[in-house]
């Protein structure tokens, strides 16, 4: 029997244009693996239903006959289907709250769910996501913020040429467009009254990797975090903090160790509001959960833009995202089209727009779908390997049995709507 894969429609919002797999690699399956692809039409998919025509695909509403079912985002708990085996971001690895109904129905309905997240290596690195591209996108928009803020303040820079990531036609146009405005800040320098001017970045993994892309087109210098106290008027800095930059052992005496760090999160302290005087923008890249300190809490920012202070820092762009999570200043997310909002410290609200006593906060959750070509490729071609074993995988046959590679089977969640043994603690939250 052919194998069958089906490519779901995204319509979570009118921004997803991404797709998990291009049109190219639907090609590649079926020409060296014998794969049949059924993708659901889309007006707004970046790639025309055409061009998957033009690969070999199948365009079709009905997934019914497919044996994996792959999307971007969750599926809407009417759409799901008795006995299917999925293949998307679920956000149910932390339990979260919004999405325990689809799972439960996920249960209900007897399916499988494999989580793209959770396709990780033997080291546990992942291996298929979108983290570079949300750096990307996020630290053009971080950037688009801070031209921005710094107009309403009086000082036109070259920033302000910036644009926001989904205006550009291709990641291509909008790298262009920061080399320009890079060249004009070698040449004309930023005006001395803004101070230095340092874009501070938390994390060093696939997000900070994308951010720092776009940063260095604007060829800023690059500082270590110790060096941060007398750096020169009218300059541009960069800065990239690791743990041991925002977190202390709460003993005193005790040396900073990354691995106990990640294992027993609660022995340490945040340190990183000694830093935040010294930038104009912080961008979050790091991962976190409620085990572990936050970044910037509202008290730290009380204090920062206490009455009669004068901050440096404009702009927080949290790619990471998380509501009331390591930027406590993020109360709400955004969309593109309305991307950025004030975080008063006083009053504890926000402000849409820019104007405001507080950080502008850059907080869109669906950064990478402001460049969804790029993205859509990227992440294909990480995903696209793994497939073959996926499609042809027997799920009907008993957890022990089914036959997975390795790195699918520990991104299993739910086996014929059961959890697997390394996602048993999620039964907690389904109750």
């Amino acid at each position: 029997m052919t194998p069958m894969l089906g490519i779901r429609r995204e319509d979570k919002s009118r921004w997803e244009r991404r797709a998990p797999l291009a049109p190219e690699h639907v090609r590649q399956l079926r020409e060296q693996h014998g794969v049949t692809t059924v993708v659901q039409p889309s007006s707004i998919r970046v790639f025309p239903d055409a061009e998957y025509r033009d690969a070999g695909a199948v365009i079709d509403e009905d997934l019914s006959s497919c044996n994996l079912v792959v999307a971007v985002k969750e599926i809407p708990t009417p759409l799901l289907r008795p006995g299917m085996a999925y293949m998307y971001f679920s956000h149910t690895i932390k339990g979260q709250a919004h999405n325990m109904p689809m799972l439960r129905r996920l249960v209900d309905l007897g399916c499988s769910l494999l989580d793209h997240e959770k396709v990780i290596d033997d080291q546990g690195r992942r291996l298929v996501l979108f983290g570079v591209h949300a750096g990307l996108a996020g630290m053009i928009d971080s950037l688009w913020a801070l031209g921005r803020r710094l107009e309403l303040e009086g000082a036109t820079t070259p920033l302000i040429r910036i644009g926001q990531a989904h205006t550009y036609p291709s990641l291509a146009a909008a790298e262009e467009q920061l080399r320009e405005a890079g060249r004009a800040l070698a040449r004309d320098g930023l005006p001395s009254s803004l101070g230095p001017v340092v874009i501070g970045l938390a994390g060093y993994g696939n997000v900070s990797r994308g951010a720092q892309h776009v940063v260095d087109l604007l060829q800023p210098h690059a500082v270590a975090p110790e060096e941060l106290d007398g750096l020169a008027p009218g300059k541009l800095y960069k800065v990239v903090f690791r743990e041991e930059h925002m977190v202390e052992p709460a003993v005193e005496g005790e040396q900073f160790d990354l691995q106990t760090y990640f294992a027993h999160p609660v022995r340490f302290r945040p340190t990183f509001a000694r830093f935040l005087d010294h930038l104009t923008v912080l961008v979050n890249c790091i991962y976190w959960d409620a085990r572990y300190p936050r970044l910037v809490t509202k008290a730290d920012l009380r204090r920062l833009y206490a009455q009669g202070a004068s901050p440096r820092l404009r702009v927080i762009g949290d790619i990471s995202c998380d509501v009331d999570g390591s930027v406590e200043a993020t109360v709400k997310t955004t969309q593109p089209d309305a991307p950025v909002y004030v975080f008063d410290p006083q009053a504890e609200r926000a402000i849409d727009g820019f104007e405001g006593r507080g950080p502008v906060i850059m907080a869109v959750d669906n950064l990478p779908c402001e460049l969804p070509r790029e993205a859509t490729l990227s992440f294909g071609s990480a995903l696209a390997p793994f497939i073959p074993g996926a499609v042809t995988a027997d799920f009907g046959s008993s957890f022990d049995e089914l036959r997975l590679p390795a790195e699918l089977k520990r991104a299993l969640i739910l086996h014929r709507g059961t959890l697997t043994p390394g996602y048993e603690y999620l039964d907690s939250y389904l109750r």
